[in-house]
């Protein structure tokens, strides 16, 4: 924490400030205190943090809090040191967890929480107000005590929550969560005592790694406990290997295995160096530093304008204040017993009034004696703890502190901005430096690209990679314009892969993406450079579309060269050893899930993507890898023990409880989308109520089942139960935040079929080699029922990948060995959409993504099916307002098929995939727009709706009016 330790509390006693009451837009202003020549509290400043833990605990009613702090010597006048608090909301846990804290100017800054966790004592003063059901509770410690808070929630943490909710029962299951949620209250504990919150635990990617230090210098740090000796290698310093080492011991590596390297800048030939404590701001061209002010006359202007007279006497020695203070009170011999030289007591002192006694005469003193060179406080003194005062400040003398404000303007005035850095110093590493990590270790010396690189490139031998130093000029660097979109309703993805989205038999890249992985932290430099992913993302912005990122923590490349393994040798940091670490099926590395340091590295690569790129959600790749020893390659057959057994990493599940609520702390509207396809119990449930807090999960049952009835089953045999049952269980399923697809990336790429493939009968000739129209038809057909029937009926959300909503005919493969890197399929036939069958399966699409949006649906609770007849190969369902009328039978058309409903009224269609537009006959052309409900003969009894249902087409209609047919009669 920039070498900053947070403030501590005076000597004696503390300054209580009561009464602090939170306005409707979550705003505080506590009183400002000046003691010893220093500002201690400058008021809550406004934060969307604050704002949200307001509403999450409610803004009516008033919060009592309570903040002591005295800076000692830590801010050297007269830089102002300013403390900022506020109360940090737990999205998952319904509740404030901790008081987060931020001390800022003088000569560095700190962040620093307090723990909420009850803290209760009878001895303590407090103050309680109701809160909309809930109770915050704090109180202030004197002393060498610290600031103690806590926000209790009435909602009841139940680890086995839901569990009881879905009426499962397993005792085995729920003991199995009872455990886990306690080592993950003790996991939390851990990163409280080390780390102070989850959100400085993920922010490891502000000191990790190369960063360019504000005073004129390249710091790395890196973690590698198995090494014996780092040094860091590139073009900067000829790649020589001592040439900038960490140094030994303590100065070298920390006891967690930290190394750190420092690379000064150079300076210019005829400057000079500055004071140490110079620095730079390089975010900026120019600064008011720049200027080169009078330093001794910008002081003398920023105390002149800030202290009354008297105010400033304490500012030479900062123990003056707490002495006068206690001796005012108390007098001037400062103990309660006399003491020979041995050490021995000696003699008490005159007996001593009680505390009301003291406390009269004392304010009665003060009345008269107060010359304005202290503070107009009261003391109140029970006499209960000789350790636990409360000060009482005068209102008046108050509300003039208020008024006053700090004149941290004069700071930019001793700040330097980039020109002046490079004026003065040619970097220690340039822009787009390649630089590589050297390490010694008991099996001998290695290189590896830094595990916290942000931009990595092949050498240009291509013979290996390395990390490229990321520091571009101001005019490089993009400048943000669009705020994330706010989260739709309903969410629809279309899954994007950048390197194979263009026409042409070539990488695509970001900028071309824009306008027409081996490094956690780095963008892929085949697709461009960072500020591109950023232009990219801030560009999807403006046009109201969300990012989100694919991300992949389940396991990670074998490669000891360029990856994570055997990153400090024979050590493996990252990875657990032998069997354990790597995956039964991909030959790839498996994450030590347990291991603290990587959970650091893990979580700050998520906050990494958010912070720094503006990613509005996560899908988690292949999560079944994480959650079980065995990778998911084992039978499940027992029921919910499968998911608590010997096999089940609770490591991993503690990461990813972990990594839900950092991510929902951070960004509360942020999507986390967990791919598993054993669909862990409460994936998607609280986590106070023993789930792993995931928003969505990502159902792939709907696309399995299609393309096992595609490519085995015949038409006339397709089973209609079997396709109501899969689909609907899939939006039943985890309260409905099942996301499903008709197919995804996996069904298109590396030699797999897209079902437009295989239902055009494309071949790898480029060509259709069906037997005639019919056929190009049925697929037509079938492709739009599919699309319709998986996403109105199978889950909350809907994710198409790209070029399939037109049937791309064509597998994708990237290059690889096997194909001698060949880029001749690494294409999208956009060309497809200008004609065909192609273009109208677009229209259908479009039209299809419309009426979602119009309606809604994939909002709307789980259909209600009034039908499935595998004789007909007829399957009608109501989901929300709409009704969903398919006919399968791929020979057979209805004339007049009657359903039978509870409600009459008058029914209009807003989609027929059999229209001419989308390929379509158009054989209900002439049936009339809106369809009434046949009226009954006796009230309550069931209506009719006749429908016409063409063969292999589907029908959407809309109930626009209802009326009472006996109401007439």
């Amino acid at each position: 924490m920039c070498g900053v330790k947070p403030p501590t509390l005076i000597e004696r006693g503390g300054f209580l400030l009561d009464g602090l009451k939170p306005s409707l837009n979550g705003y505080v202003k506590p009183p400002t205190l000046i003691t010893k020549g220093r500002v201690l509290l400058d008021g809550l400043k406004p934060s969307s943090t604050w704002e949200n833990s307001c509403s999450s605990v409610g803004s009516e009613g008033s919060v009592a809090m309570a903040f002591a702090s005295l800076l000692t010597t830590q801010f050297s006048p007269p830089q102002q040191p300013i403390l900022e608090a506020r109360l940090c909301a737990s999205p998952n846990a319904g509740a404030c967890r901790w008081l987060q804290m931020h001390v800022s100017g003088g000569r560095g800054a700190a962040n620093f929480s307090v723990n909420t966790t009850p803290y209760l004592k009878k001895k303590e003063k407090l103050q309680r107000r109701s809160m909309k059901g809930h109770t915050c509770r704090c109180s202030v410690r004197g002393g060498k005590g610290s600031t103690k808070a806590s926000i209790k929630s009435e909602r009841k943490i139940d680890p086995v929550g839901f569990l009881k909710k879905i009426d499962f029962s397993s005792q085995k299951f729920a003991l199995f969560l009872r455990e886990r949620y306690k080592a993950f209250k003790d996991l939390t504990d851990d990163i409280i005592r080390r780390d102070l919150s989850l959100l400085e635990l993920a922010s490891g990617n502000k000191y990790v790694g190369l960063r360019r230090h504000i005073r004129h210098c390249v710091d790395y740090l890196e973690w590698a406990p198995g090494a014996r000796f780092c040094s860091l290698v590139g073009d900067f310093n000829n790649w020589v290997h001592r040439e900038d080492c960490a140094g030994e011991g303590y100065m070298g590596h920390d006891d967690h295995g930290y190394w750190r390297i420092v690379v000064e800048d150079k300076l210019r030939e005829g400057e000079v160096e500055g004071d140490y404590f110079e620095e730079f701001n390089y975010l900026q061209n120019f600064d008011k530093g720049d200027e080169n002010p009078d330093l001794d006359a910008l002081f003398k202007k920023m105390d002149d304008e800030y202290w009354e007279p008297g105010e400033d006497e304490y500012l030479k020695d900062p123990n003056v204040f707490a002495e006068e203070l206690y001796n005012s009170i108390f007098g001037s011999d400062r103990g309660l017993i006399r003491q020979k030289e041995d050490g021995v007591e000696d003699e008490c002192l005159d007996d001593i009034p009680d505390a009301q006694t003291r406390y009269e005469a004392w304010k009665a003193c003060q009345k008269d004696k107060n010359d304005g060179k202290l503070p107009p406080i009261d003391i109140i003194d029970d006499g209960s703890d000789p350790d636990h005062l409360t000060f009482v400040d005068d209102p008046v003398w108050r509300k003039r502190v208020l008024e006053k404000k700090p004149p941290l303007k004069y700071w930019e005035y001793l700040i330097k901005g980039r020109k002046a850095w490079e004026r003065k110093y040619s970097p220690g590493i340039p822009h787009q430096g390649r630089v590589r990590v050297y390490f010694h270790t008991p099996e001998g010396p290695l290189e590896r690209v830094p595990a916290w690189a942000t931009y990595v490139l092949p050498d240009p031998d291509k013979s290996r990679m390395s990390a490229i130093f990321w520091d571009p000029p101001i005019e490089e660097l993009h400048v943000w314009r669009n705020a994330s979109p706010v989260v739709s309703r309903s969410l629809r993805i279309y899954e994007c892969h950048v390197g194979i989205s263009g026409k042409e038999p070539k990488i695509a890249s970001f900028n071309e993406f824009t306008s027409k992985v081996t490094n956690m932290f780095a963008v892929s430099s085949r697709f461009g450079t960072p500020e591109d992913f950023k232009r990219l993302v801030d560009n999807a912005h403006g046009l109201g579309l969300l990012v989100i990122m694919d991300v992949v923590q389940s396991h990670a490349a074998s490669d000891e060269m360029n990856g994570l393994a055997k990153f400090d040798g024979a050590n493996d940091c990252y990875f657990h050893r032998g069997k354990r670490g790597h995956h039964k099926g991909w030959h790839t590395r498996m994450f030590k899930y347990g291991e603290y340091e990587v959970i650091r590295f893990l979580l700050s690569n998520l906050k990494w993507w958010v912070e720094e790129y503006h990613v509005d959600g996560f899908q988690f790749h292949s999560v079944t890898s994480m959650l079980y020893t065995h990778n998911g390659f084992a039978e499940f057959h027992e029921g919910l023990d499968d998911y608590c057994n010997q096999y089940v990493d609770r490591d991993a599940l503690l990461y990813l409880i972990l990594a839900n609520e950092m991510l929902h702390q951070l960004k509360p509207e942020i999507i986390t989308i967990a791919e598993d396809v054993t669909l862990y119990p409460g994936l998607c449930e609280p986590i106070d109520q023993g789930g792993l807090g995931f928003d969505y999960y990502v159902s792939i049952s709907p696309s399995v089942m299609w393309l096992e009835l595609i490519e085995n089953v015949a038409d006339d045999s397709w089973s209609m139960n079997q396709i109501a049952e899969t689909l609907s269980l899939s939006c039943s399923q985890h309260k409905g935040k099942g996301l499903v697809y008709a197919e995804n990336h996996g069904q298109s790429i590396a030699g797999g079929k897209s079902l437009a493939e295989v239902l055009f009968n494309y071949n790898h000739h480029n060509e259709y080699s069906s037997s005639g129209p019919s056929s190009i038809r049925r697929g037509l057909s079938l492709l739009k029922m599919i699309r319709l029937i998986t996403l109105s009926l199978g889950g909350s959300a809907y994710l198409n990948f790209m070029g399939n909503e037109f049937g791309h005919p064509e597998y994708v493969e990237f290059p690889k060995s096997r194909n001698q890197y060949s880029l001749e399929h690494a294409v999208r036939r956009w060309d497809l959409l200008d004609s065909g069958q192609h273009s109208q399966l677009a229209a259908f699409d479009m039209d299809l993504m419309s009426l979602e949006e119009e309606n809604s649906i994939l909002k709307c609770p789980p259909a209600t099916i009034m039908l499935t007849d595998d004789t007909s190969k007829v399957i009608v369902y109501k989901r929300g307002n709409l009704l969903y009328a398919f006919n399968f039978n791929p020979r057979k058309s209805f004339d007049k098929f009657s359903i039978q409903l509870n409600e009459t009224g008058e029914y209009k269609i807003l989609l027929d995939s059999d229209e001419l537009a989308y390929g379509g006959l158009g054989r209900r052309s002439s049936e009339a727009k809106s369809i009434l409900t046949m009226p009954a003969r006796s009230k309550g009894s069931l209506h009719n709706l006749v429908l016409a249902m063409p063969s292999q087409s589907a029908q959407v209609y809309k109930l626009s009016r209802i009326w009472d047919p006996f109401e007439s009669l």
